[in-house]
């Protein structure tokens, strides 16, 4: 009976023109056999969204196990709270088990495919190679336009790097970044998505709920607002503070850029600007974010206890920390210096940074779906 479903299943999602999903992986399996477990037993229901959402299937399919990999936040709270997690025989183990498909997702949905299996092997390697590249790209141009220090040039980009020449440079990048991260949602909402010719349309309230629990990074609060587990079983909040220093203070950088832009382009404001002016204030704001954000991860990563976490998923998730974390630093040493000799030398290796920032976006932590 069971295979008649199956097959009437496969019939209507060929019908409405999806693809059917290949056959369950390894750890995809791992992850049925343990949300089956979890099933039965509940006691974890409280503390994310997994759980609840979980409960909304007997069997698990592959598409159902993807989108509760990326429902996950690998909080911990579940793995120290679970009688049946390792050493007992049923070895539940959710946090890893979840990581372990997430990790694969970004590589299954990432496009170019040969660029996310790539990122996924060597992420750290590939991230920081990208980076040094590019800076020294930029910094080797500098050098034959007319040597790499200057006289100081009260923070004046444009004398080194033209306006136009920049726009021809990240323009590309960012677009592809877009492009990238867009077509790789599109191929994980089909897979995910009920197949009905009228799939129903999610209600006000429930994506005004899913914004609300993003921005405040509600399933990072563990089972009653404690906050996450990292080392032991002990709650702390110090991961879901780090994660809110990181976003924001990514969003206030991108925010002091669309700031300038809007300065340069609708009254004609060029840079440089005032310490006082908005794009500089938010810029130094969400700076500092991405610094304090950024080391606190990487310091909470290194003492994270193993059971927690993916070995193999480790590059990836320290390639994008610290991309993050060289962006802000050489932002902020650029601002320092900018009326400095040296001001030339430190925009080519923080753009050099940036670049590198937005080309890996689509294939590491930043696209999870």
């Amino acid at each position: 009976m069971r295979q008649l479903e199956a097959l009437a299943a496969e019939a209507r999602a060929l019908a409405h023109g999806a693809v059917p999903l290949a056959p369950m992986t390894a750890p995809e399996t791992e992850v049925a056999r343990q949300m089956q477990i979890c099933n039965a037993c509940r006691y974890c229901e409280g503390y994310c969204a997994v759980f609840p959402a979980m409960t909304r299937r007997l069997e698990f399919a592959k598409a159902d196990i993807h989108y509760l990999a990326n429902l996950c936040h690998n909080c911990g709270a579940c793995l120290h709270a679970c009688q049946y997690a390792p050493p007992h025989e049923f070895a539940v183990n959710v946090p890893q088990a979840m990581a372990q498909v997430r990790g694969q997702t970004y590589a299954d949905y990432a496009w170019p495919p040969a660029f996310g299996a790539l990122y996924k092997r060597n992420g750290l390697t590939v991230a920081l190679a990208l980076a040094a590249g590019l800076a020294l790209f930029l910094v080797l141009a500098m050098a034959l336009k007319g040597g790499l220090l200057h006289a100081p040039l009260a923070g004046n980009f444009y004398a080194i790097f033209p306006h136009n020449l920049l726009v021809g440079l990240f323009a590309p990048i960012f677009l592809f970044a877009a492009l990238a991260l867009g077509l790789g949602v599109r191929r994980f909402w089909r897979d995910v998505s009920p197949v009905q010719a009228s799939a129903p349309v999610p209600a006000a309230g429930a994506l005004g709920q899913a914004a609300r629990d993003a921005l405040l990074l509600t399933n990072l609060g563990g089972g009653q607002g404690q906050g996450c587990n990292n080392e032991d079983d002990a709650w702390t909040l110090a991961r879901r503070r780090f994660h809110h220093a990181t976003f924001y203070g990514f969003m206030l950088c991108f925010s002091a850029t669309c700031v300038a832009t809007l300065y340069h382009y609708a009254w004609a404001w060029h840079a440089p600007y005032a310490l006082t002016s908005l794009p500089v204030l938010l810029g130094t704001a969400g700076g500092l974010g991405l610094v304090v954000g950024p080391a606190g991860l990487f310091w909470l990563h290194l003492r994270r206890h193993p059971l927690q976490q993916d070995a193999a998923q480790k590059p990836m998730d320290l390639a994008f920390i610290a991309l993050l974390f060289f962006t802000s630093v050489t932002g902020l040493a650029l601002l320092f210096w900018r009326d400095s000799a040296a001001m030339g030398l430190l925009l080519a290796v923080h753009l050099g940074v940036v670049m590198a920032l937005f080309a890996t976006l689509p294939y590491g932590k930043f696209a999870q779906r």
